[in-house]
């Protein structure tokens, strides 16, 4: 991604010298979207901005932040989702955005990141399309964990020694109400076998007045042949009632040329089951700019839990798909 330098600035002090930075990155987005969530075939268009701050202390601690201009400026954020608004959680105002400070392989992060759960696992999702349809459907996992159960803001600090890593986080209801969302996560990134091999477990609990837990593991490979690989597995133990998910990911790259593919089922008490699979091919025109195709295909069943369903949760039970096609800019 190409980056625009908006300011530098260098701080001079008796003691050594510091330095600051913010850039701009950009994406936009062109095409036309379908599905049955639609009534008919629309055209879409996406723009996004984001700040990338960071500096450094004269006694080597780095720091730094990021801002999404596109949710950030949003009127509606966690207002009024049906006038286009994003979440309907937190205060309006703490949207897309983090403050980090660092220092060697310890890392603190404080905002809208990820919780030591979704930090550790990958998702299977690979490629990309304007509409997110390969990634949106009944089966796919984003890996939030228990991410959001209160206002969304995470607390997280990383450790990285290595070829290992483990975090550590939380997330507070800021009513008092409940006790804080804890989690922690370990990732390896390494070579096995001449592999490129990546391991990742993680686990969150709450108290929401009664136990809420989930656990899952993940692994992922590229082989030298352009072919890339993603598990992975989570469990939600929630007040004794056991919800699992499995989902499998395979890519292959040759080129300029990207296609994936990928499946993902819920399984609830009972026999109920959410599952879909996406699948996802794009195309690199270089400078980039990318051709993106992508659809999803999704079985709804019961609504249980809130956990499942993608971008058809809370319909009747039924199938349902999606699709895309158009043009990934980025700046």
């Amino acid at each position: 991604m190409k980056k625009i330098l908006f300011a530098t600035t260098a701080l001079v002090a008796t003691a050594g010298v510091a330095a600051a930075e913010v850039a701009v990155t950009g994406f936009a987005e062109m095409g036309v979207v379908d599905g049955d969530h639609l009534s008919t075939a629309q055209f879409h268009s996406d723009i996004d901005v984001t700040f990338t701050l960071s500096g450094e202390a004269d006694n080597g601690l780095t720091f730094g932040a990021t801002i999404d201009l596109d949710e950030a400026i949003d009127p509606n954020y966690c207002s009024s989702p049906t006038a286009g608004g994003t979440s309907t959680g937190g205060p309006c105002g703490e949207s897309d955005m983090s403050v980090f400070i660092a220092y060697g392989g310890a890392r603190l992060t404080m905002g809208d990141t990820d919780g030591a759960f979704d930090w550790a696992l990958t998702e299977v999702g690979i490629g990309g399309a304007i509409a997110d349809d390969h990634t949106t459907h009944a089966g796919f996992n984003f890996n939030s964990g228990l991410d959001g159960t209160f206002d969304g803001q995470v607390v997280r600090f990383d450790y990285a020694f290595d070829a290992f890593s483990v975090a550590i986080s939380t997330e507070i209801d800021d009513t008092g109400t409940f006790d804080p969302v804890w989690g922690i996560g370990f990732r390896y990134s390494g070579e096995l076998a001449g592999l490129d091999l990546g391991v990742g477990l993680g686990y969150q609990t709450v108290d929401l007045g009664a136990d809420v837990d989930v656990v899952g593991l993940s692994v992922d490979t590229t082989f030298d042949n352009g072919l890339q690989a993603i598990v992975n597995y989570s469990q939600w133990d929630i007040a004794g009632t056991d919800v699992d998910h499995w989902g499998l990911g395979l890519g292959y790259t040759m080129n300029a040329l990207t296609l994936s593919a990928n499946y993902g089922e819920y399984s609830f008490p009972g026999s109920a089951k959410d599952s879909g699979f996406g699948l996802a091919a794009n195309y690199d025109l270089g400078g980039g700019l990318v051709v993106q195709f992508g659809y999803g295909s999704s079985d709804v069943g019961p609504s249980a839990f809130g956990i499942g369903g993608g971008r058809f949760a809370g319909m009747p039970a039924g199938d349902y798909d999606s699709y895309s096609l158009g043009l990934a800019m980025s700046f």
